[in-house]
């Protein structure tokens, strides 16, 4: 006899909140992040239990959950050990599209429900895609120090997927420090300023272009949920990058 779907979740990931509601399992939520923001009515009344890196250890074992939902890339490894010794938890930490599809069927599973919309969501981002000349481009997480991605990252393979030539790509740290500098250096030709973690606006957009900070290069503001999101937003997340790149001629 199979184990009955968890009915207490806490999900500890964004966009691993934002799936659950999609697969109709909102109602058996009982804990988020105070960065869990998507839906946002489906979240109203949730209990918030701190945020991806500090979360409310104890608060969480207080909600006695039958599931915790958790990345290892988010999540600090001695929240998830202390969590898993009282709780089962299921970590999932794609670094591809393809490997955030598969979790995303995997999450359904778990559930015991959404298993169309995961497979929905799978065939959309396989699917063949108009290919385009790759725009060679840094992709800022951060501002101070300036920080980016290489190539063992899931932001790095959505970039690729929607045609963007990371300059990053070949760094040795997976979130490495570069300078603008370096990155003139490397023949960026578009920057991407990420709205996540790092809040780039469009006043800095405007103040970085006019000072040529990063040389020729185009300055361009990108949602981050569209390029470092998995969950159900992957396909409507690499769709937008495609279009970002679109409108790049």
């Amino acid at each position: 006899m199979s184990a009955a779907p968890p009915r207490r979740i806490v999900s500890l990931v964004p966009s691993t909140t934002e799936s659950v509601c999609a697969f109709g399992a909102g109602d058996r939520l009982v804990g988020c992040t105070r960065y869990c923001v998507e839906p946002a009515a489906a979240l109203v009344g949730i209990a918030r239990v701190g945020g991806t890196k500090n979360p409310k250890r104890e608060a969480i074992a207080a909600l006695a959950p039958d599931l915790v939902l958790a990345n290892a890339e988010e999540n600090r490894a001695e929240d998830l050990a202390w969590l898993a010794a009282r709780v089962p938890v299921l970590a999932q930490t794609p670094r591809t599209v393809a490997e955030a599809a598969t979790a995303l069927g995997e999450l359904a599973a778990a559930l015991g429900c959404g298993a169309a919309l995961a497979a929905a969501v799978g065939a959309a981002v396989t699917a063949p895609a108009q290919a385009l000349p790759p725009l060679r481009a840094y992709y800022a997480i951060w501002r101070k120090p300036w920080m980016t991605v290489n190539g063992d990252t899931y932001v790095h393979d959505v970039m690729a997927r929607a045609g963007f030539a990371n300059v990053a790509a070949d760094a040795a740290a997976r979130y490495p420090e570069m300078a603008p500098e370096e990155a003139v250096g490397r023949g960026v030709e578009v920057v991407l300023l990420a709205s996540e973690p790092w809040t780039f606006d469009d006043a800095q957009r405007e103040e970085l272009a006019n000072a040529r900070a990063f040389g020729d290069a185009r300055v361009v503001r990108c949602d981050g949920r569209d390029f470092s999101w998995h969950g159900v937003h992957v396909a409507a997340g690499l769709a937008a990058a495609r279009r970002l790149r679109a409108q790049l001629g």
